[in-house]
């Protein structure tokens, strides 16, 4: 896969992608990130990308003219996926990680200043929001995004089963973790996991995925129940 990420902030984003698994994946070859200053496609002598809002109004909003620079510079083919950062986008979930992680081409736009200016969005594939509130910019959004994409390709984490046990990844909250100490301050691992019987074990963390879903996050577990309904 490839991740081309626009920003005007390189440094909020390079060391991310330079740490812990995202660091690896590049340098194993999954994955190829690269990192664009978009204020570098700006014609005008203060590389200024933004300007006032007609109609007045408060901040200042983010011109088009770069951004489609950028685009077309980097994707010449129109063969990318193309992401629009905002808290008006689709909500993102692991379903749509799982989505998006099939593409081998991936242009991310990291907005900034008061919003975009509308006509962006007709330049863009697909729009997402990690959250209702509101960021300073979209690069932390955006590392959200590549973080949870690049752990889904092949190869990239030691244990694959790692993804598929992961909290969401069957609608359902993670079962709970132990590790040693056998006991720490009267608190105890569950026996069931010390049995060594592997279908006690898989049977105990299916319940304690539905029963931590059910009263975390009841909004989920409905969804569940609905899908194994469907099904």
């Amino acid at each position: 896969m490839k991740i081309d990420i626009l920003t005007l902030f390189p440094d909020m984003v390079e060391p991310v992608i330079n740490q812990s698994i995202l660091h690896r994946a590049q340098e194993d070859g999954h994955v190829e990130i690269r990192v664009h200053d978009y204020r570098e496609y700006s014609t005008d002598k203060h590389r200024s990308v933004d300007d006032y809002p007609y109609g007045g109004g408060a901040g200042m909003v983010l011109r088009v003219e770069p951004v489609v620079r950028a685009l077309r510079d980097l994707d010449r083919k129109r063969n990318a996926l193309r992401i629009l950062m905002t808290p008006q986008g689709i909500p993102y979930s692991q379903a749509r990680a799982k989505t998006l992680a099939k593409n081998d081409r991936i242009i991310i736009l990291c907005g900034h200043y008061e919003g975009y200016d509308e006509r962006i969005r007709d330049y863009f594939d697909v729009e997402i929001s990690i959250g209702d509130y509101i960021l300073t910019g979209g690069e932390i959004a955006a590392m959200v995004v590549v973080d949870s994409l690049v752990r889904l390709l092949p190869g990239v984490l030691n244990n694959e089963a790692s993804a598929e046990e992961d909290s969401f990844s069957e609608g359902l909250l993670e079962y709970p973790h132990y590790t040693r100490p056998r006991v720490f301050e009267g608190k105890a691992v569950p026996d069931v996991l010390l049995s060594g019987d592997h279908g006690k074990i898989e049977v105990w963390r299916k319940e304690q995925a539905l029963s931590r879903t059910k009263k975390r996050r009841p909004d989920l577990y409905e969804r569940y129940l609905k899908r194994r309904k469907d099904k």
